[in-house]
């Protein structure tokens, strides 16, 4: 494939999608204060009845999930202490069907008196189930437990994680999928692949690594960031391209080192230096990582998935990482995408794809003969995740294995179309807020809207919306780095037409507009995946006028 085509498909609306919607809708209303006007509870009657709505089964899946420190074998002699569900990360996969109510009980074993919380990551749920304290539940305290009730209304592939500190870049997550009782695709098998980078136990824990980042760039004598992005101005008609350039052969790996550092007299045991893609737009994480996962193995000593010639398998990622995008691609292969964040898609056949934070993707592929890598670059830091596919002979890739597709037909969520049946039917928008992303790496003073949330005071600088409006949401990124924003208990639609998502990729200086339907009433969390930019204050509540 040459440059200048596969330059045309990488990403070329990441930053803008839903351009010609700016230019199309107009700005009603704003984000701000509620106004004096009383917000919808967890617990308000509108919660039940919209629960009341939901198509139920009368199915019941039960499981036990016990949060404990444990010892985990990540492979190749990798056996670090963390905390994890039944002593296992990622902990076991939790699957039912579409209307089917899960309950889960979660029993807090944590040590030093570590609350903690199950956040349903991507399930459109009753508010007061969503995971999050104290802003809709009280943190499970522990020795206590908690049980979580709720439907799940939508098929398709999820996650689940706590929702306290930044507890989701230890082990505490597992995959969730939500079958299609009426499943319209063709296959042969499923493999969940689920993708993590990894520091527990290891350099470190990642409060510690919370603790220095907010020393800032400046306090650690880094210049890198000085542009502290407040002014800017996005414009709604860039092509999403900026400078990329050529990009052929292009090697996205970065120079990032993880090694230890020392500037200004203070040691960088975590702060990540000289990370950079140009797919990410520039700066592409924070966090140093001794290990990037698949299915919770070093790529020394990957999983394996065995199947035969010929097969078809549908691939379910999960990017369960907290400071890292995974560009994915399997050797000798090409993927067709499905689905992305649980919602069905015009079918696309691509070479790679660029996972953030959150998202997840389903792909089909049919299997050759042989052994193929599965890899999961560590987009711009020079590192790799591993698993292996095996359906004959053949010997087992290296480690640091770089598949030509990682260089081919690259794919981002922009790129893609809604499927029909949930393509949102068009309608005036009501109101539209603007998110704008504010915050720089000198004093790792995340924000929204200029505004550092502080949980403890959930409702105090509410984005309101009212039950029945359609709401259009523009993130406006001023920053310099790229941030995935997830919204809670809604999907929206990327533009008129892109993909139903719960989390989006935005590129610095580049506005992203997407559209829901406020159909769920309660107080929803809008916040960057990235643990560490949400944990120090890139996050909102979406409430709902009562």
């Amino acid at each position: 494939m040459n440059s200048i085509n596969r330059r045309s498909v990488l990403l070329a609306g990441l930053g803008v999608a839903g351009a010609g919607a700016l230019a199309a809708c107009s700005s009603g209303g704003g984000s701000g204060t509620a106004g004096g006007n009383a917000l919808v509870s967890p617990t308000a009657s509108a919660v039940r009845a919209a629960d009341l709505k939901r198509k139920a089964t009368g199915r019941r899946k039960n499981v036990t999930l016990t949060a404990a420190p444990a010892m985990i074998d990540l492979g190749g002699g990798v056996m670090p202490k963390t905390w994890a569900f039944d002593g296992h990360t990622p902990g076991k996969e939790v699957r039912l069907s579409a209307g089917d109510t899960l309950i889960a009980e979660l029993s807090n074993q944590l040590p030093n008196k570590t609350t903690t919380s199950i956040h349903w990551h991507g399930i459109a749920l009753r508010n007061d189930m969503d995971g999050v304290p104290p802003a809709v539940q009280s943190a499970v305290r522990a020795g206590s437990t908690f049980t979580y009730s709720f439907i799940a209304p939508d098929p398709g592939t999820y996650f689940f994680h706590p929702h306290v500190g930044v507890q989701l870049d230890r082990g505490l997550y597992a995959p969730l999928v939500v079958e299609d009782p009426k499943e319209p695709l063709s296959y042969d098998d499923e493999w969940v692949v689920l993708l993590d980078d990894w520091l527990d136990g290891v350099t470190g824990t990642p409060d510690e690594a919370l603790t220095e980042l907010k020393r800032g760039m400046a306090a650690m004598g880094d210049m890198r960031g000085m542009d502290m992005g407040s002014s800017a101005s996005p414009s709604s008609s860039d092509d999403g391209m900026g400078n990329m350039g050529d990009m052929g052969g292009m090697d996205m790996g970065g120079s990032a080192s993880p090694s230890a550092a020392t500037s200004g007299g203070m040691t960088k045991k975590f702060m990540l230096n000289g990370a950079t893609s140009e797919l990410l737009g520039g700066d592409a994480g924070d966090v140093k990582y001794p290990y990037h996962l698949i299915n919770g193995r070093v790529a020394a000593d990957p999983d394996v998935y065995t199947g035969k010639p010929g097969k078809k398998v549908r691939l379910r990622i999960i990017n369960a990482g907290s400071d890292t995008a995974y560009r994915v691609a399997l050797g000798g292969h090409r993927l067709t995408i499905t689905h992305t964040d649980g919602f069905p898609v015009q079918h696309q056949e691509v070479d790679a794809l660029l996972v953030g934070m959150g998202e997840r993707y389903d792909v089909l592929v049919t299997l050759g003969d042989g052994v193929f890598p599965l890899v999961a670059l560590a987009e711009g830091k020079n590192a790799n995740g591993l698993a292996l596919v095996r359906t004959g002979a053949g010997s087992k890739p290296s480690a640091t294995v770089r598949p030509k597709e990682l260089n081919g037909m690259i794919m981002s969520a922009s790129q893609l179309r809604a499927a029909d049946d949930v393509r949102l039917r068009s309608a005036k928008t009501d109101v539209t807020h603007q998110i704008k992303l504010t915050g720089n790496m000198m004093s790792y003073n995340w924000s929204i809207n200029g505004k550092q949330f502080d949980m403890a005071k959930p409702e105090a600088n509410p984005i309101v919306i009212e039950e029945g409006q359609r709401v259009r949401l523009d993130f406006v990124n001023t920053t310099e780095m790229w941030h995935p924003m997830h919204l809670h208990g809604h999907t929206y639609q990327l533009g008129m037409s892109g993909p139903r998502k719960d989390t989006a990729i935005v590129l610095p200086k580049k506005t992203v507009s997407v559209f829901l339907d406020a159909d769920n009433p309660g107080q929803w969390m809008l916040h960057c995946h990235n643990a560490y930019h949400g944990e120090a204050g890139m996050m909102a509540n979406v409430a709902y006028k009562a």
